[in-house]
Order: C-alpha cells, then structure tokens, then sequence
C-alpha cells in the first residue's frame, strides 16, 4: 500500500521538473504577441502616442518662426461726411476723407524676435528627443522585466501544480491512516505560501504587460511573450569601457542637457529684446481729405511714436537678467546630477558584472540534473517527501535569484544607456 502511494506521489511531483525538462502553459496563439526588442522599439516609435504629441510641438514651434518673420500688417482708415452746420463747400456727404499707416519696429526687435523661434524650434526638438530617450528606457527595462518575470513564474506555476496534486494525493492516505497529519499541513501550509507569493509576482507582471502594451499601442487583450536570447554570460561589457568614455558621451548627447543649454541661449537674446522692446516703435502715416479746412484735396503726412519717460520695460529687462543667471545654475545643477547618477550607475554596474561573472556556468545545469537524481532517490524511497520538497524549494530559490541578477545585469546596461544618452550595450541580449 506505501509503495503505490510514494508511486502516486512521484507522477504527482512529476510536473516539479525544472526547465527544459517540461513545456510552458501558453495563452492562446490569437491573444499572444512574440516579440523581440527590435520590434518592439519599431512598434514604438510608430505607434506611441506621447511622442506623436511631443512631435505636433515641434510642428507649433516651427509656426512661430513663420509668425516671428512676419511684418505688421498697414492700417488704413476711411471717413465720409454725414452732417454739416457749413454748408458752404456743399453737402456734407460730400467729404471724403482717408489715411494709410505702417507701423515700424526698431531696434532689432523683429530679428529677436526671430531668434527666439528658433531657439524655441530646439527646445522643442530636444525636449522631444529626451522623451524618447526615457520612454525607449521604459521600454526595453519592461520587456526584459516581463520575461524573467514570466521566467521565475513557470518555477511556481509548476511547483503549486504539483503541490496541489501532491496535496489530494495526501489527503487521501491521510483519510486511511498511511500518513501523519503534520505531513499533510506541511505540505498544505507550503503550497498556500508559494500561492501568495505567486499572485504577488502575477499583479507585478500585469502591471508591467499593461505598461508595455501602452508603449507599443497593443491591444489590451494580448499577452506579451518576449523573444530573449541570453548571451552575457562570463563577458566584461562594462569593465571594456572607461567611465571617462561614458562621461564625455553624456555630456555630449544627453538632450536634456542640451535643452538647459540652449534655455540659457534663449534667455540671452530674450535679455536683448527686452532692452529693444525699450525703444519706443513709430508708425508712418499718409491721410487725404477731400474737402478739408485748409482747402480741397488735402493731402498730409505724420508720424508717431511713444515718449518713453516713465515705462521704459524696466520690470521685463529684470526680469530677463534674473532668468539668465537662474538658467545658468539649472544647467550647471543638471551636469552635476548627469555626472552623479552615472558615478553611481557605473559602479553598480561593475559590481552586478564582477558578482553574476563569478557564477559557474555550469552550476544550473548541474542543479537541474542533481534533482532529477533526488527524484530517483525518491522513486527508491532513499529520501523522505519532505526532504525533497526541501531541496525543490531551494531550486526553486536559487533559480528565481538567478533570474533576479541576470534582470539586474540587464538593467544596469539599459541604465548606462540611458544616463548616457548613447547605446553603448545595445549589443547586450536581442
């Protein structure tokens, strides 16, 4: 009677074996989209909706330069007689009177003005460009969290399976006196853990599929299976490049540093159209009257323009000196984080690499294959249930550590990538 239950239990705790050793429950082939990195930033960059938005301001930006060059329009006002008490050169309709003005800026205010379209148009570009840096960032951090997710999900999915299975076969010997009590709740109390901890790394998951399918636009029924192939082992990626190297390049290409520069141009030429703005502009105008006091067909001419005794844009000239020496330290504040968060990603990096390179390749291989042997062992009785369920659980450890540290490895990558603004490690998995 014992031998046909260690039997039943042993195809129970047959599911437990490890990858490759047994295939992955999948979704539905019409509700999963495979795909790699490569594709999925194609996806991105076409379908993304905040960077749409982001490209419509450029297109704003680029209308401002068309409104900047333009010249004011001219004014043109027409008068005609309605009534007269002096009847004496006629009707009073038959007055007629008009006038031609054009307004005229002065002091470079137009060129300025253009200026700072153009100046707007980089800003707007740049701002565009670091969104799609942090966005590709997300990107690729989500695909790789989804798949060692998904990775450390197939352990417990199998594990709970197999528990549950083992669990009823338990429940059964318990019933006719083979077995102990204490077994059956170790057993049950086991599987409600790996239960919870389960639904925890599912939530995790979900949460991660949803960002992703909104990056790439999928539609929210899909389940994403990305396509990963693994080849970082035993290689010195960022050891081979110097942190001098990565520090030149984010200075150079990082866009929102860019952006605080040209900020600080902007606000230079804005300091000099405020001091233009101080020069009073002057309109030219040409009238005729038909009938007027000095005589028929009187023709004239004049000119105005503002005395600046009082306003002279006092307030926006200092306001304008204000904005440049606040740019000046934004920028000088946005290099130094740039220098400190890639300081410290650099070393974290090197650490992650130094740690994972540490590991025997071999080491997974000989752990799937020394508990196959537990399972013989098993088979012959050589070993307790409760002893391998032990050893399984620390498997089941050791490989969701694993999957954590080659995630971390990954991430360091695509984080030295981003704080550079460069791909330096795109050759990192594909």
């Amino acid at each position: 009677m014992f031998q046909k239950f260690v039997r039943a239990s042993f195809f129970a705790l047959i599911a437990l074996l490890p990858a490759p050793f047994l295939a992955k429950a999948q979704p539905s082939a019409s509700d999963t989209l495979k795909i790699t990195i490569k594709k999925a930033e194609d996806m991105f960059l076409k379908n993304n909706l905040q960077l749409i938005i982001q490209r419509y301001n450029i297109d704003n930006a680029n209308a401002q330069i068309i409104t900047a060059r333009l010249f004011p329009n001219p004014d043109f006002n027409f008068s005609n007689g309605i009534h007269t008490n002096d009847a004496s050169q006629g009707p009073a309709y038959k007055d007629q009177s008009f006038s031609v003005s054009q307004l005229f800026t002065t002091a470079g205010k137009r060129n300025k003005n253009i200026q700072l379209a153009k100046i707007s148009v980089e800003q707007a570009k740049y701002q565009f460009f670091d969104l799609l840096r942090t966005l590709k960032f997300t990107l690729r951090n989500d695909f790789y969290n989804i798949y060692f997710q998904e990775q450390s999900a197939t352990v417990y999915n199998q594990e709970i399976n197999s528990l549950s299975k083992t669990l009823s076969v338990f429940k059964e010997e318990y019933a006719k006196g083979n077995v102990a009590e204490k077994e059956v709740l170790r057993i049950q109390s086991q599987l409600y853990t790996l239960q919870s901890e389960f639904n925890n790394l599912q939530v995790a998951i979900d949460t991660v599929q949803s960002e992703f399918k909104l990056l790439i636009k999928a539609p929210r029924a899909t389940f994403i299976v990305p396509q990963v192939n693994y080849d970082l082992d035993g290689k010195d990626i960022v050891a081979n490049v110097p942190y001098q190297q990565l520090l030149d390049s984010a200075l150079a290409n990082r866009y929102d540093l860019r952006l605080a520069k040209v900020n600080m141009d902007y606000n230079n030429v804005n300091l000099q159209l405020q001091k233009a703005t101080a020069v009073p502009d002057f309109s030219l105008s040409l009238s005729y009257d038909k009938l007027g006091g000095y005589g028929t067909n009187f023709l004239g001419a004049g000119i105005e323009f503002n005395l600046p005794f009082f306003n002279r844009n006092q307030g926006n000239i200092k306001q304008a000196r204000i904005a440049i020496d606040q740019s000046k330290v934004q920028f000088q504040n946005q290099q130094d984080q740039v220098e400190s968060d890639l300081a410290t990603n650099y070393k974290g990096a090197l650490r992650l690499e130094k740690l994972y390179n540490s590991f025997d390749p071999a080491f997974k291989g000989d752990f799937n294959h020394l508990i196959q042997e537990v399972f013989k062992n098993y088979e012959k009785r050589n070993i307790s249930l409760l002893e391998f369920l032990d050893f399984y659980d620390a498997y089941k450890t050791n490989t969701l550590q694993l999957n954590t540290l080659q995630l971390n490895r990954i991430t360091s990558l695509e984080q030295l990538n981003y704080f550079t603004g460069t791909p330096f490690f795109n050759q990192s998995p594909e």
